[in-house]
């Protein structure tokens, strides 16, 4: 997942304050009964399409649960991820209980119409949202992700004790307060034994035996995983064993961008989601391919491999050459932070000018931006059909316009 994007930048806001904040919808509320058939023609076409949701896009994002809905998102996904549960002392946490299951929705705001209510035990907040979601799209898998880039620190506890930790996740996940909402669980750990092989040997199977634990214990529901595209050697995939941990797992969301991006203040500006190699490409093995490749060359089959896509762009400024390759002051301005920008700000702020190793990059002023566009989704999809991949998987759905751009694009 991104980096600093997953750090709880809105998050953190009080629950006290996050009740003054007004819900805005792109639509009135309809209810629907019935599914499309739009969620069978994205299975069919390029395997699974996983979404991430951000819990913490209720507040500045104003992104809710029912523009999954409006943005016609829902008649195309297969499974939403929900981003993030924490991980906090040996076992898996709540997030943030007051977008998690207490947020009140009117019936305007709401996914079916229907108002939350006050009632005791009444279940509220994104959880009764995604309840309502499911009902309305009952082809839509969700699955609670817990992690991410800034609560996987958690994770080395957990793997003294994987048992243990399966088994309080197991609790969290099917607690009788939002029963039916969870079909299964995505772990996030970035990353296994991260400091390399040689800081701790035994770390190496630490990952297996973690998710060896949770597969036990949650059985036939659904168990997934999102790692590392670190394609380098001796880098991140070879720190654990992913092959390994395969057998427990439905499938791996491999995170196939933020290769480059303005952590390198001065460049040189490179994308931070190319499929392919180019010539100039700053670091050997940082691209889509060559961790797709890794992968399925230690054994991990193609059909639980789901290509990882951005909806969001990595920008630098200070910036004179349009190609690929220049240097750079610093980071590019950004609605929420410095470096990153959604999609569907892009595409009107800085238009795409070339493209590069299979995704698109674009010069404007003296910003330099890359990210994926329609037509580049179209070729990683092609790529992913010929790989024989189970699918892609994307981050996040609040960077894709109001009409589902990107989504269409992936989803055919």
């Amino acid at each position: 997942m991104p980096r600093s994007s997953k750090s709880r930048l809105v998050a953190l806001v009080s629950a006290a304050a996050a009740a003054l904040l007004s819900i805005t919808m792109a639509a009135p509320a309809t209810a629907t009964v019935q599914a499309p058939a739009g969620a069978e023609q994205a299975e069919a076409s390029v395997g699974k399409v996983v979404g991430y949701f951000v819990e913490w896009g209720v507040y500045a994002r104003n992104y809710h649960v029912k523009n999954i809905k409006t943005s016609g998102s829902a008649s195309k996904l297969t499974h939403i991820n929900y981003a993030f549960g924490n991980v906090t002392n040996g076992g898996c946490s709540i997030g943030d209980a007051y977008a998690d299951y207490d947020k009140f929705y009117d019936a305007a705001s709401s996914v079916d119409g229907v108002a939350d209510t006050w009632d005791a035990g009444a279940l509220r907040g994104n959880f009764n949202q995604l309840k309502k979601l499911k009902k309305q799209y009952p082809n839509i898998k969700i699955l609670w992700s817990f992690g991410g880039w800034t609560w996987s620190g958690g994770f080395t506890q957990a793997a003294k004790n994987p048992a243990a930790f399966a088994q309080s996740c197991y609790n969290l996940v099917n607690d009788p307060r939002w029963a039916g909402v969870f079909d299964g669980i995505d772990i996030d750990w970035e990353y296994p034994n991260a400091c390399g092989l040689s800081c701790d040997t035994s770390g190496a199977a630490a990952f297996k035996n973690l998710m060896s634990a949770v597969k036990a214990k949650f059985g036939s529901k659904l168990v997934t995983a999102a790692i590392t595209a670190d394609g380098t050697s001796g880098g991140k995939i070879d720190a654990a064993d992913y092959a390994g941990a395969a057998a427990s797992v439905n499938w791996y969301n491999v995170m196939t961008y933020d290769y480059f991006g303005a952590w390198a203040a001065q460049g040189p500006t490179a994308p931070h989601s190319p499929l392919t190699s180019y010539s100039g490409i700053p670091t050997a093995g940082f691209y889509s391919d060559a961790a797709i490749q890794k992968l399925k060359s230690k054994g991990v089959p193609s059909s639980k491999l789901l290509l990882g896509i951005g909806f969001y762009g990595r920008g630098w400024t200070g910036v004179s050459q349009s190609a690929p390759g220049g240097t750079a002051t610093g980071a590019a301005p950004g609605t929420y932070e410095a470096g990153i920008e959604d999609y569907k700000v892009l595409k009107g702020k800085c238009p795409s000018t070339g493209t590069v190793a299979g995704t698109a990059y674009a010069k404007c002023g003296s910003q330099w931006w890359s990210y994926d566009t329609p037509s580049t989704i179209s070729g990683k999809v092609n790529y992913a059909k010929a790989q024989g991949l189970g699918g892609a998987m994307f981050w996040e759905l609040s960077g894709d316009t109001t009409g589902g751009e990107l989504i269409s694009a992936l989803a055919r």
